[in-house]
């Protein structure tokens, strides 16, 4: 930690306050595991004020601000003027992309005994809030037979394939899930010939509706892979492929089940009916007909500025190293929990640090606070800023912390490189559970897991992470309370919901800001990162190990073993290093080279080749897969590869190819581990 030591008188007032706070801490609320190791640390998380927290998101969700709208960018102005307000340096990043709108939709039911229902496709009482769409569906329209899709998979086409139903020409009824994106799930129907899509969540508001995007890949269509400058036309092939190929809109549970109650034909298989989560399908048939819909969508896509907003907090010795903490701000509504329950921790972060810093305090290293814009397009605010600063980031970013939704509901959550779990077990034994009163975040989190603290990997492409991690290598988190929320996206996430629901007394709120800005203190002040390959290393073994099972002896996987015993051995070298170095101390310099190393070993995980099928995506360790029914979530060219044998008879010499890639990708990530050339 570095202080300005521009006034003494005040630097040692502030080194006094700090302690006696801590002593004052420690004495009366004893902890069962390591204190923060810093007074810094305890300055912040004493700090917390869910009071505050609460008007941050008052404020947030006032009103509607979906992307490139006037109301979106009132948010970023409030963002921006509470940065200012709090003495750090913001500025704003606009950018201009293609978005998409609803002009027109209309949905009705025609049924066999010649009565006509007109199909509601808004919420009750959702005035002011923008209709229920997919962003980038074509237009288009359809009066054919209604048919049940189930969830829209592969498997699902066969099994009604099986049962002699004829889907071409329909318009189809699918529900959310069963791990298919929008895009996914409606690009399978336009392959079988479905002339339009009707999708629906299940959930316990079954009068909402979730709107999302149905483009496929992330950031703006019309500039794939960079910023800004020279736009391809929404016409060219390369744009065109990134959109489904029939309509598609969003329609409630409850008009769901108003059309599946009237289709005959087939019974519904039973694995569909054992798996839905409310009401009672047993007797219903999945069509076609007789009830017809008319479906009628009409969409605009136009170019719209987006604002990225930033506080940058400059870090004393290492200015040149950048820890990033970051939330996208635009809603399809409200937005209280998507995203700007995020939002209101990632403003309260900012409290706490212009607190610390008017007591004297100044980060090591550099930290910036990220407040995204069209994340809910597809991630295009943070894309487009990666892929402008890529060059930088590639040598300068310590490490990504991405909170999205930060409180959907009760429990942790967590998911990261495997390098910094370490950390986050460390942190999570610091921080007070909001959902108790004697214990810590992370006994509650490992009582949930079977003893163990559980961190998933982020392989899937969801949020902000995903163009720091997988398209430019940084070391990246994801964390959130609550496993999911019945209003996502629908005009219900509200303060209200909040209020009643979700976080009431916004103990959850002042909880994951104090992980995520002691998570940032860490890796802003550490003079040594607290990063551990060590897992990393574990991690990969134990998935060469799942290969092997699924592989047997067929292909060899000697290559991704030698590696990853090199990888392993270069990580129990850099934890040697690490202890010696703090033991007996270092230079300047030789502790920079190590830190350089702990932070560019991620970078080695990249092929400038990319996935194949999505060149954007350049780490082969964690990435998408192009099949959802793989079984594997890591190594994604291999899965993909794996799937591509077993459905269409694929060659082996693909997979072993992707084999070697892994196998070179884990070896260049020991190589910047150690600092050698080969």
């Amino acid at each position: 930690m570095a202080f300005s030591g521009k006034n003494p008188t005040c630097t040692f007032l502030f080194f006094l306050t700090l302690s006696l706070l801590a002593l004052y801490t420690l004495l009366h609320h004893p902890f069962p595991f390591p204190a923060p190791s810093s007074p810094a640390a305890n300055v912040f998380l004493s700090s917390g004020s869910n009071y505050t927290v609460a008007a941050y998101l008052r404020q947030l969700t006032l009103r509607p601000h979906l992307a490139g709208t006037p109301l979106s960018l009132s948010t970023a102005l409030y963002v921006h003027s509470h940065f200012q307000s709090l003495g750090l340096p913001a500025h704003t990043t606009n950018f201009s992309a293609l978005l998409s709108y609803p002009a027109h939709s209309s949905l009705s039911a025609h049924f066999s005994n010649g009565s006509v229902l007109p199909i509601p496709l808004s919420e009750p009482g959702s005035s002011g809030v923008i209709p229920p769409y997919h962003a980038y569906s074509p237009s288009g329209a359809a009066h054919a037979p209604a048919v049940f899709l189930n969830c829209g998979r592969e498997l699902d086409y066969l099994a009604l394939a099986a049962q002699g139903v004829d889907v071409k020409g329909c318009v189809g009824l699918l529900r959310r899930g069963c791990g298919l994106s929008r895009h996914e799930a409606v690009a399978n129907a336009a392959a079988h010939g479905v002339a339009a899509v009707l999708m629906y969540t299940e959930g316990e508001f079954r009068e909402g509706v979730e709107r999302g995007t149905v483009m496929k890949g992330v950031g703006d269509p019309l500039s794939p892979g960079w910023a800004g400058g020279e736009k391809l036309e929404p016409d060219d092939p390369k744009v065109a492929r990134r959109f489904p190929g029939v309509p598609s809109l969003p329609v409630s549970e409850v008009a769901a089940e108003r059309i599946l109650g009237s289709l005959e034909g087939a019974r519904m298989p039973f694995e569909w009916r054992e798996s839905f989560k409310t009401g009672n399908r047993r007797f219903w048939g999945v069509g076609p007909g007789p009830t017809k819909l008319n479906f009628t969508y009409k969409g605009e896509q136009e170019m719209a500025t987006i604002h990225n907003v930033f506080a940058v907090i400059k870090g004393s010795e290492e200015a040149d190293r950048y820890v990033l903490l970051g939330n996208h701000r635009d809603a399809w509504t409200y937005g209280a929990v998507d995203p700007n329950s995020g939002t209101a921790a990632l403003l309260d972060i900012a409290r706490r640090f212009s607190l610390l810093m008017r007591s004297g305090w100044s980060p090591r290293r550099t930290i910036i606070l990220c407040s995204w814009d069209a994340e809910e397009f597809g991630m295009i605010g943070s894309t487009e800023w990666v892929e402008q600063n890529l060059l930088n980031l590639h040598s300068k970013a310590v490490a990504y912390f991405n909170v999205d939704c930060a409180v959907q509901g009760p429990g942790l959550f967590v998911s990261a490189t495997p390098q910094l779990d370490d950390l986050l077990v460390d942190v999570t034994k610091q921080v007070k559970d909001p959902d108790s009163e004697n214990e810590y975040v992370y006994e509650r989190w490992a009582a949930a897991n079977g003893g163990v603290n559980q961190i998933q990997r982020l392989s899937r492409v969801d949020s902000d992470f995903a163009p720091f991690l997988q398209h430019a290598g940084i070391a990246s988190i994801d964390l959130y309370f609550g496993k999911d929320f019945p209003v996502y996206h629908t005009a219900f996430d509200s303060y209200d919901w909040m209020m009643n629901f979700g976080d009431p007394l916004f103990h959850r709120h002042v909880t994951v800001a104090g992980i995520w800005g002691l998570v940032a203190l860490r890796l802003a002040d550490d003079p040594i990162l607290p990063f551990n390959y060590l897992s990393y290393a574990t991690e990969l073994q134990e998935y060469k190990n799942v290969l092997n099972t699924l592989l047997g002896e067929s292909i060899s996987l000697d290559p991704i073993t030698a590696a990853i015993q090199e990888f392993t051995t270069a990580a129990y070298e850099a934890e040697e290093e690490i202890k010696k170095l703090r033991v007996d101390g270092s230079t300047l310099l030789r502790r920079r080279g190590l830190n350089d190393r702990l932070m560019l070993t991620e970078r080695g995980f990249l092929d400038p080749e990319g996935l194949p099928g999505g060149q954007w995506f350049k780490h082969l360790i964690y990435g998408p897969r192009g099949d959802m029914d793989s079984k594997i979530d890591f190594f994604p060219g291999i899965a993909d590869a794996m799937s591509e044998r077993r459905k269409k008879g694929g060659e082996e010499a693909t997979i072993r190819h992707e084999i070697w890639r892994v196998s070179r990708a884990i070896q260049r990530a020991a190589s910047i581990l150690r600092g050698e050339v080969t």
